[in-house]
């Protein structure tokens, strides 16, 4: 009776070493499958976040910014705002990752060149966490993923940490190459750093990311700071703000202009996405809206 029992046991054992090791095998396949995945990104923030996670690429956009130096040999496939389907189709890619701000732009043509695109959504820095979330899930890079989102979140502690007394009224303005600029609200991804370094947007979402500028609106806000995003081509934006900000006279008035409270945001630490320079562009924001604390 003890033998048979004893048999009994060790085949049990055996049976669980059996299942363990299959499931590892199967685990191992496919880690190894997500690792060799034909991937494509179409900016640099999505190209930032697969760095960081440790996953090679076939194709990235063609960009003035300064791409993770593991892609600097990897195929162009257009800018950010034009990609071009036809580069990226010939790549034979399993993947194409595409920021959801720019679906509207360039889905259909996509869609007739059958290339399958999932779009990220980089407004807030919530959603950048979720997506890294997402990809080291997908990816088996939970480990590297984990890393970066702890990072961020111990930026955001500490610039919590840092507010104090009344909350700063900040005016966010993205500036447009030749085309002047956008008032980007509270639902904007410097909004949302606004928001979690303790400021208060003048300009409330109402359901839109930017909105266009009018003399009669802006003469009511009153910033204590003003935040302009050199989105892109800053030789050409940033000249385009101090025009605007010698030339118009509703600038003058404001008490961010008048205390020198009026500053630029300029790439690498600062885009329209979130991106992985989230935790050192949520601390200077925090700087410019709590210089004392």
């Amino acid at each position: 009776m003890k033998s048979r029992k004893r048999l009994i046991i060790i085949l049990a054992s055996l049976l669980v070493l059996i299942a363990g090791g299959a499931a590892g095998v199967r685990y191992f396949v496919n880690r190894q499958v997500a690792q060799n995945q034909r991937i494509v990104v179409t900016t640099v923030a999505i190209a930032q976040i697969f760095d960081k996670l440790d996953l090679n690429l076939v194709g990235v956009p063609s960009t003035s910014q300064q791409l993770p130096s593991r892609y600097s040999k990897v195929a162009k496939v257009g800018s950010p705002m034009n990609p071009s389907v036809e580069k990226i189709a010939a790549l034979n890619p399993a993947h194409v990752y595409a920021v959801s701000t720019l679906k509207d732009e360039y889905s259909s043509a996509f869609k007739d060149q059958s290339v399958p695109v999932t779009y990220l959504k980089l407004d807030t820095v919530a959603q950048l966490k979720s997506t890294l979330r997402q990809l080291g899930k997908e990816y088996y890079r939970t480990r590297q993923a984990n890393q970066q989102i702890k990072k961020i979140d111990a930026a955001i502690t500490t610039v919590k940490g840092r507010i104090h007394g009344r909350k700063p009224r900040v005016l966010v303005l993205m500036g447009m190459p030749g085309a002047g600029y956008l008032i980007a609200t509270d639902k904007s991804y410097v909004g949302d750093l606004v928001r979690l370094a303790g400021g208060k947007n003048v300009y409330a979402a109402h359901g839109q990311t930017y909105l266009s500028p009018s003399n009669e609106s802006l003469a009511t806000k009153k910033p204590d700071v003003i935040l302009r995003l050199a989105h892109a081509m800053p030789s050409v934006t940033i000249p385009q703000f101090k025009k605007e900000f010698k030339t118009n006279p509703v600038w003058a008035k404001m008490p961010a202009v008048k205390k020198h409270r009026v500053y630029d945001l300029k790439q690498p630490t600062f885009n329209a996405s979130a991106n992985m320079n989230a935790a050192k562009a949520l601390k200077q924001v925090s700087y410019w809206l709590y210089p004392k604390k």
